[in-house]
């Protein structure tokens, strides 16, 4: 399989070099030269596969010969060793928890899939590598935990100060080792770009072998299908008819991995990207025109993106066909009175506890069910509740039990560097580091 950068289509890498290099020229993002398609007996089928295998079928033809298939097979069964259920809310709504790994959110099967790749590809050079990742919450702690005490590889990790839960901002800072964490005064937004300004510079590049953990890796984003596999193994038992799936979207690489799997027989009946306040692709499906905002700040933190990354790979599958994408795509914005009200309202209707992303999706589909009420489907649920406990307690009245896997992190010291959103800044961090 060979990729192309989106914004310079003459260059063209491999799986490898595609992971390694994070993005091409010009800050163009990879993509698949070929879609490839997924046996249809095989989608009827699936319970007759494992997990493992599921997800081994869902990557090999991604990676080609460049990871060996045993190699592949256990990277795989790593990435996907936590439960992913498929749970009822109510007669309509179910919740896709992928929240059970190790970070409690889903970009853990992105970042462990990825760590385990990018270590088999390095593992006879010579040399340290610098994984370089901005966060909006909850990527930042997959990373550190998919890449910690890895030989050879040091992360740093760009978040925004003051807009991240304490929970992640613990998950982010509290490692050490190998794991740098900067704190810039400013959004996400300001971080992705910083990342983007130290790809595209000389002397960095040349001092440094860098390589990005953000979604816009295609080993991040594109393991991110095997979860929809699996909830379609898990829906194919509870109903029948194609799903609604309802994605809460902030950079729109997760809710991209499903429409990548869906081109390639996947079968869903429609997909709804929930956003927040920054609305920037549901203004875009009513008014066709793409444009970036400043960052709001919400209770749905990770979501707090003004430039979403990843929507450029789905206007490729489309092939810029605005009509095709909205017939399959719709958008909603939520704010944060209709976000913790939907946290209220679902725990004691059906004793189900929502965070604020997914209240977000949840509050979204709820929406486009009440204009479509003969559909049925599922949310995805990316984060435990713990992990944004104020908005919950706040909903709910209730204290959010710790789970026993962080209560050790929650102890240890925060290790952050400070920053302004100045490339000079980070440039001389990086450099120093060096």
């Amino acid at each position: 399989m060979k990729y192309y950068n989106l914004k310079e289509k003459k260059e063209v890498v491999d799986f490898k070099t595609a992971t390694i290099k994070g993005q091409g020229r010009e800050k163009g993002l990879f993509f698949p030269e070929l879609i490839p398609q997924f046996d249809k007996d095989f989608i009827e089928n699936l319970h007759q596969y494992s997990d493992e295998e599921i997800a081994f079928r869902c990557m090999k033809d991604f990676v080609g010969d460049e990871i060996p298939y045993d190699v592949l097979k256990q990277i795989v069964s790593e990435t996907i060793n936590f439960e992913i259920p498929l749970k009822k809310i109510n007669e309509n709504i179910y919740s896709l928890e992928l929240f059970h790994g190790p970070t409690l959110a889903f970009k853990d099967v992105g970042a462990r899939f990825m760590s385990r790749c990018l270590s088999y590809f390095l593992k006879d050079e010579n040399k340290k590598v610098t994984v370089l990742v901005a966060t909006s919450g909850d990527t930042g702690g997959a990373v550190a935990n998919g890449f910690y005490k890895t030989e050879n590889i040091n992360v740093v990790i760009l978040y925004p100060k003051n807009r991240v839960s304490a929970v992640q901002e613990k998950q982010l800072t509290a490692l050490g080792e190998n794991i740098s964490a900067l704190e810039v005064d400013g959004s996400f937004d300001d971080c992705q770009n910083l990342v983007k300004q130290v790809f595209s510079d000389d002397e960095i590049n040349s001092n440094l072998f860098l390589t990005s953990a953000n979604s816009i890796n295609i080993a991040r984003w594109l393991p991110q299908q095997i979860y929809y596999l699996l909830a379609l193994k898990q829906w194919q038992k509870l109903e029948t008819g194609n799903p609604v799936i309802c994605v809460p979207s902030g950079n729109f690489g997760n809710i991209c991995a499903g429409i990548l799997a869906h081109f390639r027989g996947l079968p869903v009946e429609h997909f709804i990207a929930a956003c927040n306040k920054n609305d920037i692709v549901p203004n875009y499906l009513k008014t066709q025109k793409l444009e970036s905002k400043e960052t709001v700040a919400t209770l749905s933190n990770a979501m707090d993106v003004g430039n979403p990354s990843n929507f450029v790979r789905i206007l490729e599958l489309f092939e810029n066909h605005f009509e095709d994408l909205k017939s399959k795509i719709s958008g909603y914005s939520i704010d944060d009175e209709e976000t913790l009200q939907t946290i209220q309202d679902v725990y004691e209707n059906y004793h189900y506890l929502l965070e604020p992303h997914s209240a977000v999706s949840y509050k979204a589909m709820e929406r486009y069910l009440k204009e479509n009420p003969e559909k049925k489907g599922f949310i995805l649920g990316t984060a435990h509740p713990v992990k944004f406990p104020d908005a919950v307690e706040k909903a709910i009245h209730l204290t959010v039990d710790l789970p026993e896997s962080l209560e050790n992190l929650i102890k240890k010291e925060k290790k952050s560097t400070e920053i302004q959103p100045d490339f000079v800044e980070l440039k001389r961090f990086l450099l120093n580091k060096n």
